[in-house]
């Protein structure tokens, strides 16, 4: 019998496939809260983790524009939304997972990228 996915109080879309990882959202026990961000993954090399780079407008005061950033944050990657290099996914902070891990992907969109 599969086991209902848990209700993460954010509005995306659980995953269809079933995992047994802990630090699961959806099927783990790990709580999510702070902030959620957008981005797209470069990279999928290490396990259960992928690199997501993201894009933001900064605004400089002192000219009144804005300039590009970009910032790379390492989210850990349930086996059941497995995200690979080019998607585009939704991070949801979470307690420190590692050295450098302290979010955890909960939605995934292939290919659909908002620039």
């Amino acid at each position: 019998m599969a086991k209902k996915a848990r209700d993460i109080g954010i509005d995306v879309q659980p995953p269809e496939r079933e995992c047994d990882d802990e630090n699961c959202p959806f099927h783990g026990t790990l709580p999510v809260r702070g902030q959620i961000l957008e981005g797209v993954v470069v990279s999928d090399k290490m396990p259960k983790t992928v690199v997501v780079e993201r894009t933001y407008l900064r605004k400089i005061a002192k000219y009144e524009r804005y300039e590009k950033r970009r910032s790379k944050i390492h989210a850990h990657n349930p086996p059941c939304i497995a995200a690979k290099v080019g998607d585009f996914v939704k991070i949801a902070e979470c307690r420190p997972l590692s050295k450098t891990k302290s979010f955890v992907v909960i939605e995934k969109r292939s290919g659909e990228e908002k620039r």
